[in-house]
């Protein structure tokens, strides 16, 4: 076994990094990325005293690509394999869009035994689908227009994506070709069933009771200018949910603010830590 894998019940090798020492910080990523979309965090909090740990999710990255379990619940196994494997104890849990959701079907599903507070920035939760129950969500439509556009020409949707994801389409944008081109070549390590699939997991899974059933002190962190996970139908929503919540919502900010507001947010994140 590779020492920067763990192998899961179902045989898939999950690929993880490992920096630090000090209190734990997980770190679980959005869609189609991978552990390197929070290198901006982690090497910062590396740096400030903390062990961080970021693993890529299964079919993303440097993890094997599944054919099976591509949802929350086998996200969440996965995650919950991780921490047994390296003894995690007093972790916060952080995660991004997807990793949010990821985050909130872990503690629902596996507790919080090994978690000590909990952070969602930009997540998918409570539940991103348009229906009777939820009026304010994104239609059907929008999610059957992703897996269109990653069933066939992947590479320019994911560059056409990375555009809105980064609030790169907005008047007086600053963001980098650099920042949409490393969206380009993490997305393009995902497997194309994997990301296929994970459409689905994050956009029709409903963590209504799963928010409920976070225990620990969690702080939500949400760009007021989302233009993915609109602010209204998930931070603001999560935040009546759950118990022992703060949230910090940014003016103008994107979804993938953990790069366009960096520092800001390594900021904010650190004095959670701290607390």
């Amino acid at each position: 076994m590779n020492s920067n894998t763990i192998t899961t019940q179902d045989g898939t090798q999950i690929f993880y990094k490992d920096w630090g020492d000090g209190p734990v910080v997980t770190f679980s990523h959005g869609w189609p990325l991978n552990a390197d979309a929070w290198d901006g965090q982690m090497h910062f909090l590396a740096r400030n005293g903390f062990r961080v740990i970021a693993h890529d999710r299964r079919g993303h990255g440097r993890s094997s690509q599944s054919s099976s379990n591509n949802d929350m619940n086998g996200y969440a196994d996965d995650l919950a394999q991780l921490f047994e494997a390296l003894d995690l104890r007093k972790a916060t849990m952080v995660g991004h869009s997807t990793g949010g959701g990821e985050v909130a079907r872990y503690i629902a599903r596996h507790g919080s035994k090994r978690v000590a507070r909990a952070v969602l920035i930009g997540a998918v939760p409570p539940v991103m689908l348009k229906s009777a129950a939820n009026p304010e969500g994104l239609p059907i439509e929008v999610f059957d227009g992703l897996r269109a556009g990653v069933a066939s020409d992947r590479s320019q949707f994911y560059k056409d994506f990375a555009i809105p994801f980064f609030g790169a389409n907005r008047p007086g944008a600053k963001v980098s070709q650099g920042v949409l081109d490393q969206f380009w070549l993490w997305a393009m390590q995902c497997g194309q069933k994997n990301a296929y699939e994970c459409i689905k997991a994050f956009s029709e899974t409903d963590f209504t009771e799963d928010l409920k059933k976070i225990d620990v002190p969690t702080l939500l962190m949400h760009g007021e200018d989302d233009q993915i996970v609109p602010i209204h139908d998930s931070a603001k929503k999560s935040a009546r949910l759950i118990a022992n919540v703060k949230t910090l919502y940014y003016p103008g900010a994107p979804h993938g603010l953990t790069a366009t507001l960096q520092d800001k947010v390594n900021a904010d994140l650190l004095a959670f830590l701290r607390a």
